[in-house]
């Protein structure tokens, strides 16, 4: 199962940023890792290092693991447009992502588990897989036996909204309106970075 099950804070302070979302452990030490995180003197990362980095953070962002972002760039590679931003709207349309987008799911981490739990529902039917790919005009919802859990009714008090999504709190149902365009995605990526690596 592709997912990391490890300290999240020690990972967004490897890369120096939130990348599992709102933590304020992080705010308090948002420095690298280990003994020497504060004061070690960090030399210059090299091109390929920098590259790697960024597929990793995207790696941990997401919630992948090699074979399946390694799939998914091949995917990309074979649609219209470029490569880098095409990769970035296949990992947003993931099932998983979308729940987390809806605000069902506090982190992608509890969507994934929402998902996989049998909690969640496409078009009307519990899909189980986090990695399904949701197209525009699909339905995302919480199954009826579900909606009183206590994690989906504390993250729907606090819902983001997005241009490409439509929510109904009362129902905890959601609608996929649109691919979004990479200018409406916030992540702080820079697949150019990703594209590259893969082109060596």
């Amino acid at each position: 199962m592709a997912r990391y099950t490890g300290p999240s804070t020690k990972i967004a302070r490897k890369f120096g940023e939130p990348i599992f979302g709102s933590d304020k452990y992080f705010e308090k030490r948002n420095f690298p890792p280990g003994q020497h995180g504060l004061a070690a003197k960090r030399k210059k990362s090299k091109e390929y290092a920098t590259q790697l980095k960024e597929k990793q953070k995207v790696k941990y962002m997401y919630g992948v693991l090699e074979r399946q972002f390694h799939n998914t760039y091949d995917k990309a590679s074979r649609m219209a447009g470029q490569k880098g931003e095409n990769l970035v709207l296949l990992l947003e349309s993931r099932l998983d992502n979308i729940v987390y987008r809806l605000g069902i799911a506090p982190t992608r981490a509890a969507a994934r588990q929402l998902v996989s739990h049998h909690h969640i529902t496409l078009n009307g039917n519990v899909c189980s897989i986090p990695s399904t790919q949701v197209k525009a005009g699909d339905t995302v919802a919480v199954r009826e036996r579900s909606k009183s859990l206590e994690v989906i009714q504390n993250s729907v008090a606090s819902v983001t909204k997005y241009a490409w999504l439509d929510f109904d709190p009362k129902t905890l149902s959601g609608k996929y309106l649109n691919v979004p365009t990479r200018a409406e995605i916030p992540e702080n990526i820079n697949e150019q970075l990703i594209v590259d690596l893969y082109s060596k």
